[in-house]
């Protein structure tokens, strides 16, 4: 150790640990995460071909076992894992993974299912003929060469690559602090986009996709819409949203049974799980209609059936699939590529700008590798076309000559006739032929030729064949298409617009030998019909039940009753469940759903199906990701959502909370949480304010406190909020209400009586009271279910546990003091009981012959009547509660 260590060195640990992992970090970014955006390889897929490549293991030689490439892989220029390495040739191999192979595989590759491959001693493989179009020109001097691991063999730092590969093939991976994800193309539509660069740089990235539409994914399937393409081409980061192709079969005409058959799923999507998934959601009932589940797939195709009950539609079953698995899914575009070393997010120009650049610069470097080697070789022939045009003092010479180096020595120094060359150099140029590095006493001087050694060395070594007619007739042949190669490659060199000729023709050749129809559709914008596109404006009820069942109804399905009257059945229950919410909205207006956890989900009214007053509805739980002990308390109709407006929220333990209404605007298909609960606190009410409101407060023992919005400051969705209102033990707040200017409070109990009252009769105190008597709560009127605030002329909808439901007029309920008890409002039998209450807000044109119920002249009964058991009331009831 004492030898070892010369000197140590003291440094800061923290320093220290910095400095490394930013060298672990660049060290992965670099080398073996992210792609080059020249030719679209990771180091391991380049280290791949290339080992390969070095094998002879060619596209039209014979497979070789993949251990042995693994082997030279990991052993020469790979030094890590030989699992990694032969995952990497497995997925080059998969027809399902690349849209277009780089390896060609022979065996068990893996499957769409998920199945692994079999183990590298029993598969082989061989490079594709597309794959050689990456290595082509590697040993021209095209690519720079970096030594491996070790220093003992040197790898190209990138491949020469003749197609755009990292826009065809795609890339993903996982870096320090950064990844990349990035969809395969079609390769013709790609080189098409490459040819109008070429031809015009100024392209903006609208233009090319004119060319590029967008991905295409080797598992087919469908892209719904063009925006999370859009978005991606110009910044380099996009969404698309993926669907399974799916067609529907008649199984039984005259039954009218169906099937959905899907065909094609979106890209990396496991095709075993997925059926899983599906058998899942059948069991758990969150997914009904289907009978049958069974996969079909064949060496012909993907074929998996789906068997649908007699009478169920099949596109309904179908967007339920969409929304419940990954037969919609979304690829998440993520362009981070290496430019120069360093990672850069691009967008769809810069990617093809930079292959363009990438073949500019291999195509020069390839134009001088070659020009070089014609002027070498020219002008050897060259010298022999003068040997040979002098052919008998050559021999003369050679034989008089005691040993080769004298007579290579004497056939340097003799000028030399030539008048059949001389004419061919004058017209090509003197300095054709002419290595850069030939010294200026050689070559063509004052008339005479002057061989160099090379020149004399090949005329030594020339075979006495060639000294033919015939063969001298063939070397002048080839000199004078040296001769013409030379020209084309300096006017390739001398001229830009010449040399993206020949990148733009090689591109050409690149498509007609490989491209191919494309495989994924792409639904335009325009075609991305919502199921709210044909669902026409109209006003619907919406109710929900205590057991979680959903529907709505046309408003106009409901006439309006005098008060009093039995009303129409709204729904049909099962035992014991009664319709707990109601709310009429326009059928394309967002309902936000607040549920018992204080989460909120989205539905468009249409989303909730429609059915008859008899039918109980579609289980919420088919419409939103609900957990089994959650229920929705709250539906809010939104429109749009407003700057400067709020969500307002109250629990049933008296906590209040005010939210921005805009944190709200980002849907999420699971929910997002609204308001952190207590443990054993639920939500129990929600609204929309403007932040300069007042509250009100309501208990099931009829009491009410009335306080200013602005006393509750703005908080984010997870926060708790703050006390709204002090309850005794055993009562719980049963409605919030935001009071309008000129409007009245109604409120109902739950045994049918009702009252309205003006609000400037409830006094407005600070938040967290007890609150003063909102109405008498006694054993003929029970608790207190439902306020609601209403106006002259407007209508309210009654609705019991039984699932009787009652419109009537707001002005059929008398005007009465907070300090009573209220009037018949519904008549309900000996066990039913009042659950809801609720105000319609634009209520339809009804004539009166047209009313339905029997009239009831339901008397005002105050606090002290003779005919009911008066409550105890003090004067201490109706004064303010000590405040928080």
């Amino acid at each position: 150790m004492g030898e070892l260590a010369k000197e140590i060195l003291p440094v800061n640990i923290e320093d220290e640990l910095k400095q490394s992992y930013l060298d672990y970090a660049m060290s992965v970014i670099v080398g073996r995460a992210l792609p080059d955006a020249r030719d679209g390889l990771k180091p391991v897929h380049r280290r791949v071909l290339f080992a390969m490549s070095e094998l002879g293991n060619d596209w039209n030689k014979p497979y070789k076992k993949s251990a042995r490439v693994v082997g030279d892989v990991i052993g020469k220029y790979h030094p890590h894992g030989d699992t990694a390495v032969y995952d990497t040739i497995v997925r080059m191999a998969q027809p399902f993974s690349l849209r277009y192979l780089l390896v060609d595989g022979q065996g068990n590759f893996g499957s769409v299912d998920g199945d692994n491959a079999a183990a590298m001693r029993y598969t082989e493989v061989r490079m594709t003929k597309l794959a050689h179009e990456l290595l082509a020109d590697l040993h021209k001097e095209t690519v720079d060469w970096v030594p491996n691991y070790d220093g003992t063999e040197m790898i190209p730092a990138v491949m020469p690559t003749r197609i755009p590969n990292l826009l065809v093939n795609g890339s993903s991976g996982i870096a320090v602090g950064m990844a990349t994800n990035i969809p395969p193309h079609n390769l013709g539509e790609v080189i098409d986009g490459c040819l109008a660069l070429i031809d015009n740089p100024e392209l903006t990235i609208d233009e090319l996709m004119q060319y590029i539409p967008g991905p295409d994914f080797p598992t087919a399937a469908i892209i719904n819409g063009r925006a999370g393409i859009i978005e991606a081409y110009r910044t380099g980061r996009g969404r698309i949203y993926m669907r399974a192709r799916s067609m529907i079969e008649d199984i039984d005409k005259v039954g009218g049974r169906q099937q959905i058959v899907i065909t094609e799923l979106p890209y990396q999507l496991n095709k075993a799980r997925l059926i899983e998934k599906i058998a899942e959601l059948v069991k758990e009932k969150k997914l009904e209609g289907i009978t049958e589940l069974r996969d079909e797939s064949d060496k012909d195709g993907m074929r998996v059936v789906i068997e649908l009950r007699r009478g169920e539609v099949p596109e309904v079953i179908l967007n339920n699939l969409y929304a419940q698995t990954q037969l919609q899914s979304v690829f998440g575009i993520n362009v981070v590529a290496l430019i120069d070393g360093r990672p850069r997010i691009l967008n769809l120009k810069d990617l093809l700008e930079a292959f363009v650049r990438h073949r500019r610069e291999v195509v020069t470097r390839r134009t001088v590798f070659e020009l070089r080697k014609a002027r070498e070789r020219g002008h050897i022939l060259e010298g022999q076309a003068v040997a040979l045009s002098n052919i008998d003092p050559v021999i003369a010479l050679i034989k008089a000559s005691p040993t080769p180096s004298e007579a290579k020595e004497a056939l340097i120094k003799m000028p030399w006739e030539s008048s059949a060359v001389v004419a061919m150099v004058e017209r090509a140029g003197a300095d054709s032929c002419r290595p850069e590095t030939l010294d200026p006493q050689y070559g063509l001087r004052d008339g005479k030729y002057f061989l160099s050694p090379e020149q004399a060395q090949a005329i030594l070594e020339l075979r006495l064949h060639r000294l033919t007619g015939l063969e001298h007739e063939k070397l002048l042949a080839e000199y004078q298409e040296i001769l013409n190669q030379i020209g084309e490659l300096i006017r390739i060199l001398n001229s830009a617009v010449r040399l993206m000729e020949v990148i733009r023709e090689e591109l050409e050749v690149i498509r007609a030998e490989y491209g191919d129809v494309r495989r994924t559709e792409i639904l335009d914008a325009r075609l991305d019909l919502t199921l709210g596109d044909m669902i026409p404006e109209e006003d619907r009820v919406v109710t929900i039940s205590h057991g979680g069942y959903a529907k709505t109804q046309p408003l106009a399905a409901y006439q309006a009753q005098r008060r009093g009257g039995k009303g129409k059945s709204a729904t049909g229950v099962k035992d014991e469940d009664y319709i707990a919410h109601l709310l009429v909205a326009n059928s394309h207006t967002t309902l936000l759903l607040f549920s018992s956890k204080g989460k909120v989900y989205w539905l468009k009214t249409y989303e909730i199906p429609e059915a008859s007053r008899a039918a109980r509805g579609r289980p919420l739980v088919n419409l939103l990701p609900l957990d089994s002990d959650e229920y929705i308390t709250t539906m809010l109709p939104v429109d749009e959502y407003t700057e400067g407006h709020f969500i307002f929220m109250a629990t049933a333990k008296g906590t209040v909370k005010k939210t921005p209404l805009e944190s709200f605007s980002r849907q999420r298909s699971v929910g997002l949480i609204a308001l952190e609960l207590d443990e054993g606190d639920v939500l129990i009410s929600a609204a929309i304010t403007d932040g300069e409101r007042e509250v009100m407060l309501f208990s099931d023992g009829g009491k009410v406190t009335r306080f200013k919005e602005s006393d509750v400051r703005a908080m984010g969705r997870t926060a708790r909020g703050v006390r709204g209102m002090r309850l005794p033990e055993g009562q719980k707040l049963i409605s919030m209400l935001i009071p309008e200017e000129g409007s009245e409070i109604l409120t109902a109990s739950e045994r049918g009586y009702g009252k309205r009252t003006a609000i400037s009769e409830f006094p407005e105190y600070k938040r967290g009271g007890q609150g003063v008597i909102a109405m008498v709560s006694n054993d003929r009127n029970g608790r207190l279910v439902g306020a609601v605030q209403v106006l002259d002329g407007e209508e309210i909808m009654l609705i019991s546990d039984q699932g009787t439901l009652v419109r009537t007029r707001v002005d059929e309920v008398s005007s009465l003091g907070r300090n009573t008890q209220g009037v018949t409002l519904i008549k309900l039998a000996k066990d039913e009981k009042l659950v809801g209450l609720e105000r319609v807000q634009e209520p339809s044109e009804v004539e009166g012959e047209e009313l339905e119920g029997e009239e009831l002249e339901g008397e005002v009964i105050a606090a002290g009547d003779d005919n009911v058991d008066e409550p105890t009331l003090d004067a201490a009831a109706d004064e303010e509660e000590p405040q928080e």
